[in-house]
């Protein structure tokens, strides 16, 4: 064997050795990787808390050191809470409980509703066909609004906005008063928003002011404009089938609790909690699908649309 072959054949095994050792230095999915007082955290723990934050697979290397340390951390206070025994107070007993309760009852309907059949793409054009307010007629609202703390919503700040013509002279009725306030642009479409908002919308002048109250904010909002934003098939295409889809398993979440109850023997025993009906008051959230196109945030503020 020449000199130049020999060196080739150690190279080679030298990256074979390296590739091995690689290998071997990589965590298997039940190995220990750290011992807190004689608790050992894994890597299948750790693979797992991986997965839950959805990291990708670029990022992983430094968010595992990471997430390595925040587990010892947890069972550092895991070990302190034993030995006060307060994982034996009533309150985290309970709470331990519905945890477990609502994960076995969420893999329970996923395994039972198994896979639900994507739609076909003629179900999805038929979607597209049957609702052209949200698609080929789509319009588009671009506004201009004032955010501020729902606190601050009080009735002088109403009245003025009531009798106030313009954004603008909102911003300066709170700048005098020393109401804090954000402003912000926003656009939003008819496949966005809820069907009854859109409606309003659709029927007022631009420039109109109108409020929106969203849990611990409002928003002035006066309507810039409104034009045409059709949206095509293709384009749709991958909206209506996660809309059918998500539709689908909730029709399969509900008819599976009905066969449930309707076995079942359900005893009220406090005879005022009694329902008017028996339909299954909630889905496990593993198997809920949202209510249609629009977006619920926008939906919740129609209540407070003047």
């Amino acid at each position: 064997m020449d000199k130049k072959t020999l060196a080739a054949a150690l190279m080679a095994a030298l990256a074979c050795l390296a590739g091995c050792s690689d290998k071997d230095k990589a965590p298997k999915a039940g190995q220990a990787l750290v011992s807190v007082n004689g608790e050992e955290i894994t890597a299948m723990q750790l693979n797992e808390e991986l997965q839950r934050a959805n990291i990708q697979a670029a990022q992983q290397e430094g968010a595992s050191k990471q997430m390595l340390e925040g587990l010892i951390d947890r069972q550092l206070l895991q070990n302190e809470a034993a030995k006060d025994q307060t994982d034996r107070d009533p309150k985290v007993v309970q709470a331990i409980e519905r945890a477990k309760a609502l994960i076995v009852a969420q893999a329970y309907m996923q395994k039972k509703i198994g896979a639900i059949p994507k739609p076909t793409a003629a179900e999805v054009s038929d979607y597209y066909v049957k609702h052209p307010e949200f698609f080929a007629n789509r319009k588009q609202f671009d506004m201009k609004q004032l955010v501020i703390d729902t606190a601050d919503l009080g009735e002088e700040v109403k009245r003025y906005a009531d009798g106030s013509k313009t954004l603008d002279d909102v911003a300066a009725w709170f700048d005098q008063h020393k109401v804090k306030y954000v402003r912000t642009q926003a656009s939003r479409t008819t496949s966005d928003l809820a069907p009854d908002m859109s409606a309003r919308l659709k029927n007022m002048k631009p420039g109109q002011l109108f409020v929106v109250k969203e849990g611990p904010r409002s928003m002035f909002i006066s309507i810039a404009d409104v034009k045409d934003n059709p949206a095509s098939l293709a384009l749709a295409a991958p909206q209506i089938e996660r809309f059918l889809q998500g539709q689908r398993t909730k029709e399969a979440a509900d008819a599976e609790l009905k066969r449930l109850r309707a076995v079942a023997k359900i005893d009220y025993l406090n005879k005022a909690m009694t329902t008017a009906s028996a339909a299954p008051a909630a889905v496990p959230a593993a198997a809920t699908a949202t209510a249609g196109p629009a977006d619920d945030t926008t939906a919740r503020g129609v209540a407070g649309l003047k």
